[in-house]
């Protein structure tokens, strides 16, 4: 049997049929996460999590990968037999119930796993707190009273007698039950699994893995086996550094980081609740503060709503009498012309007259005929915007344009108070320009911007975040003017008297295919321009015969005077 087999058959506990736990105060070590049962067969995952051996066969793998080639520790290497099983062996993976990481699990399975012998030992101290009487794994009649260590049995007086007097189980160590519970750990020896009753007391080093006496005097014997507690120090002391060195003060970063996030959720949520508070208590005074506005609006139109009203009822009265007037006296005429004898008529005729052309024929002297309520709000529809610098500007210099805010019937308001945007764009290079909005208080809004780069911009305009008629309007802004210090350029078509194979020393085309200043018109290839800084010079005649062509040390054409 090889050595694999020989450790897995050692692992092997005999508690596979242990009991489920009865009250919720079972020790949670010895319970497996997965089933909510007392351990059957704990095997360690390579994350250090235990759970049950069938778990762990029932967990789903996601994927298979050859399994990484076997590292032998200091002093030796692995058998022949163990190293090709390792070279043919395939593990496939699985995620850890407790963390979620990906683990190998090796094709012999969960059996292949090493088994978790503490939990075995919390399992069994479970077992003995919580059941009560143990009856005698031997005679089966008995109340157990003793228990052996090495055989794992539990003994009920007689046996354990009987124990005690074979030869064979003579020196085994036999713990009272009741000293057990008591000492609240149980410590179980590990038994070889090809030599029933053999503790494994010793290591081989080459096999790295603990073995018998009988197992180093035959299956280990030509290798290096050294008793367990000579060896212990050396393997300890690893775990123990790595625990120390490295895993220890990251334990305590882990902590301190997990501590700040906690800390910083905290607080997170406390900043939450008051800025929550602060946009309640604002909402509140926002609706106080809006219902206290809006019932003031609604009292002012109560109060004009009456004026008006009264208004309107004394013109219902007038316009009645004015009625009853007019129809009176067309009734009288008619009646008068239609029924009336000349001489009737004849002598009516004056108060007839008097009356009739007393009356008025339109609208009643100072009151209009419909009861109209005239607003003096602002209509951004008939907003207007005046002033060059609404079109025009120029680099570094302030420029300046006004808006004039007017009602429905366009008429300019007499007061201010308005809500005024104004935003200037640059459409290429998407920077903005500060913009100064005065308040004149007439109705009309002093704008000034001072732009910094040339090109064009556009300009919005918004009253009541409403754009105005026209907005947004397009700013072309110019680079400023400078006095020039530079070469003069001639046109090189007048300079060299009408040569078409002229050319000039700057880069420019003119139309026709000349090579010169660049701005030709008809009869006249181009106009002069200064070499220094590329701006074309405001003239439009060619220079005079007096100006020669001379080629700067540049290699640009420049005029000289004789």
């Amino acid at each position: 049997m090889s050595q694999s087999e020989q450790k897995e058959t050692a692992d092997k506990p005999t508690v596979s049929s242990e009991p489920e736990p009865k009250s919720a105060s079972v020790n949670p070590r010895a319970v497996c996460s997965v089933c909510r049962h007392l351990y059957r067969e704990p095997k360690i995952l390579p994350c250090l999590h235990t759970f049950c051996s069938d778990c762990i066969g029932q967990l789903e793998p996601f994927s298979a990968s050859p399994r990484g080639r076997y590292t032998a520790p200091e002093g030796g290497g692995r058998s022949g037999e163990a190293a090709e099983q390792d070279r043919d062996s395939l593990s496939f993976t699985v995620l850890c119930p407790e963390c979620d990481t990906e683990v190998d699990i090796p094709r012999s399975g969960p059996a292949g796993l090493s088994t978790d012998h503490l939990a075995l030992d919390e399992v069994f101290l479970e077992t003995l707190v919580n059941d009560g009487p143990l009856g005698c794994d031997l005679c089966g009649e008995g109340s157990a009273e003793s228990r052996c260590e090495v055989c794992s049995l539990n003994l009920c007086e007689f046996c354990r007698q009987a124990h005690r007097r074979q030869k064979r189980t003579a020196s085994h160590s036999i713990q009272a039950v009741t000293e057990l519970k008591a000492r609240g750990r149980l410590c179980r020896p590990v038994l070889c699994s090809l030599h029933p009753g053999q503790e494994l007391r010793l290591f081989c080093q080459p096999c790295d893995l603990p073995v018998c006496l009988e197992c180093a005097a035959t299956l280990h014997r030509d290798h290096r086996c050294c008793p367990t507690h000579d060896v212990i120090d050396r393997h300890g002391d690893r775990i123990r550094e790595l625990v120390s060195a490295r895993l220890r003060p990251r334990l305590e970063r882990l902590e301190d980081s997990l501590q700040k996030v906690e800390i910083s959720q905290e607080n997170l949520q406390v900043r939450a609740d008051e800025t929550a508070n602060q946009i309640r208590a604002f909402a509140r005074e926002y609706a106080s503060a809006v219902e206290a506005h809006c019932l003031s609006l609604l009292r002012r139109l109560e109060e004009i709503r009456v004026q008006r009203r009264n208004h309107l009822h004394l013109q219902r009265a007038q316009l009645q009498q004015a009625l009853l007037d007019v129809r009176g006296s067309v009734e009288f005429a008619e009646r008068l012309l239609s029924c009336g004898s000349d001489a009737e008529i004849l002598s009516a005729k004056g108060v007839t007259l008097r009356r009739l052309t007393s009356l008025p024929a339109g609208e009643v002297e100072g009151y209009p005929l419909v009861g109209v309520i005239h607003s003096r709000t602002v209509d951004v529809s008939r907003c207007t915007v005046e002033g060059e610098g609404l079109q025009q500007g120029t680099v570094a210099q302030q420029g300046h344009f006004t808006l004039v805010c007017r009602n429905s019937g366009g008429e300019r308001l007499a007061r201010g108070g308005e809500h005024i945007l104004v935003s200037i764009v640059h459409k290429e290079k998407n920077c903005t320009v500060e913009t100064i909005v005065v308040d004149n208080s007439d109705g009309s809004y002093s704008v000034s911007y001072r732009p910094e780069e040339p090109g064009e911009y556009s300009v919005w305009v918004c009253v009541r975040a409403q754009h105005v008629k026209g907005s947004p309007f397009i700013l072309n802004v110019q680079r400023k003017f400078r006095q020039h210090k530079g070469a003069f350029h001639c046109c090189s078509f007048c300079s060299s008297g009408g040569a078409k194979e002229a050319r000039c020393g700057c880069p420019g085309t003119m139309p026709g295919g000349f090579k010169g200043c660049g701005h030709g018109h008809k009869g006249h290839p181009g106009k002069p321009h200064w070499s220094c800084c590329g701006s074309t010079a405001e003239k439009s005649e060619c220079l005079p015969q007096s100006i020669l062509a001379a080629v700067s040390p540049r290699g640009h054409l420049r005029t000289v005077e004789l």
